[in-house]
C-alpha cells in the first residue's frame, strides 16, 4: 500500500473517547480515498494527523512504505511531501494566480517554476490564468487553483478537507468528477474529507464510513449501498428503513416474510443463512427495493414526496404502521393521502439484529 494507517488512535487531552479509535485502511499509488461521516465523528482528525499537523497516540503511517507517524516518531508536516486543499481555498489575495500556483515553487530557478505553474494551471483547466486576480475567478476556478498549487511541488499525497463545502450544490458534484480527473491525470494518491455522499461517490475509489472515532467500513460505493458492514453504515448511506422478517418454509421452499408480503427464490436463501445468527432480525429495505405496482396485494399510503426530477422520493405507510421508502417514476406522480400498491424486490438481502 502506498498509503497504510495502521492501529491509528489520536486521544484528546481531557477528553474521554478517542477522536480516532484503531483505524486501519490503505489506498494503493494513483486511488482517491474518501472519509464519510457526521460531524464529529473524528474524519478531519485522521486527516491532520496523516499531514502531521495533530500527533498520534498509537498506531502507524506509512507513507510509500516508510513510517512518518509510529511509536517514538513523528515526521514533521514539512517533511511529509503532503499536499493540502482546505475548504476555504487560503488562495493569497495579493497574488495573482500564477504567484499563488508557484508559491510552494520558490527553490526552482525562475523559468522552470514558470514552467511548472504553467502545467498545472493546464492540468487543471486555467491556461493562460497566470496574470488573473484570485477575487476575478468563481469558487469553482478559485479551488482549481487552490488544487494546482498543492500538485505544483509534485507531492506524493494529496489531502483534502471538504474543498467544496462553500460552493453551491448543484456545483459540488460536477467539480468532484472534475477534481478526479485532474488527480487521476496526475497520477496522484489523494485522501478526501466530506460530509456528502453525492461527492463520495463521485470521486472516491474507496469510501471509509466512520462515526464515534470509528471507521465501521473501508470499501467502494456498491459495497457500502448493497453490502454495509454494520448498522450504522446501513442507515447512514443511501435511503432505506429497518423492517421486521422472518423465514419460514412452505411447500418445501424457504420463504422470507416481510412488510410488503412474501419473498422467496435467492433472497429468501441470504435471509435464512442471516436468520441462522439467531435472535429476531431487521430487514434493510432501500428505496429502490420497494415497487410501485398497481397490482400488488398490499397497499401503502403517500405521506411525503419529493421531486427528484425523473422520479420521486415517495415516503410511504402501510396498513401495519410500518414506513417504507420508494422510488417511483415522475410520470406516477400520486397524491398525499393516496393508497397505492407497492411489492418488494429484493436483490440484495442485508438484515441486522433487532435494534442493534
Amino acid at each position: 500500500m502506498f498509503l497504510d494507517v495502521s492501529h491509528l488512535v489520536v486521544q484528546y487531552a481531557g477528553r474521554a473517547r478517542p477522536a480516532v479509535a484503531d483505524v486501519s485502511f490503505g489506498l494503493a499509488a494513483g486511488e482517491i480515498g474518501v472519509l464519510i461521516g457526521p460531524s464529529g465523528c473524528g474524519k478531519t482528525t485522521l486527516l491532520r494527523t496523516v499531514a502531521g499537523l495533530e500527533p498520534a497516540q498509537g498506531g502507524e503511517i506509512r507513507l510509500s512504505g516508510q513510517p512518518v507517524s509510529a511509536p517514538g516518531l513523528q515526521l514533521p508536516a514539512e517533511q511529509r511531501r503532503i499536499g493540502m486543499v482546505f475548504q476555504d481555498y487560503a488562495l493569497f489575495p495579493h497574488l495573482d494566480v500564477g504567484r499563488n500556483v508557484g508559491f510552494g515553487l520558490s527553490a526552482l530557478p525562475k523559468a522552470e517554476r514558470a514552467a511548472r505553474v504553467a502545467e498545472v494551471l493546464e492540468l487543471v483547466g486555467l491556461g493562460g490564468a497566470e496574470r488573473r486576480a484570485p477575487h476575478e475567478l468563481s469558487g469553482g476556478q478559485q479551488q482549481r487553483v487552490a488544487l494546482a498549487r498543492a500538485l505544483a511541488p509534485r507531492p506524493q499525497l494529496m489531502l483534502l478537507d471538504e474543498p467544496f463545502s462553500n460552493l453551491d450544490v448543484e456545483l459540488r458534484e460536477r467539480l468532484a468528477h472534475e477534481v478526479r480527473a485532474i488527480l487521476k491525470a496526475a497520477k496522484t494518491t489523494a485522501l478526501f474529507v466530506t460530509h456528502d455522499q453525492l461527492e463520495a461517490f463521485a470521486i472516491g475509489d474507496a469510501i471509509g464510513v466512520m462515526h464515534e472515532g470509528q471507521l465501521h467500513q473501508w470499501a467502494d460505493a456498491y459495497t457500502l449501498y448493497h453490502r454495509p458492514a454494520t448498522r450504522f453504515v446501513a442507515d447512514f448511506i443511501g435511503h432505506g428503513v429497518f423492517a421486521p422478517a422472518t423465514v419460514s418454509t412452505v411447500d418445501g421452499h424457504v420463504v422470507l416474510q416481510t412488510p410488503l408480503g412474501p419473498v422467496n427464490g435467492a433472497a429468501a436463501a441470504q435471509a435464512a443463512a442471516s436468520l441462522a445468527q439467531g435472535g429476531p432480525q431487521d430487514l434493510l429495505l432501500r428505496a429502490d427495493d420497494v415497487v410501485h405496482d398497481d397490482e400488488a396485494p398490499v397497499k401503502a399510503e403517500v405521506m411525503r414526496k419529493a421531486f427528484r426530477g425523473s422520479e420521486f422520493l415517495y415516503t410511504l405507510r402501510l396498513a401495519s404502521g410500518e414506513t417504507v421508502l420508494a422510488h417511483v417514476p415522475s410520470h406516477h406522480d400520486h397524491r398525499i393521502g393516496e393508497w397505492i400498491g407497492v411489492r418488494a424486490d429484493l436483490d440484495h438481502v442485508v438484515m441486522f439484529p433487532r435494534g442493534g
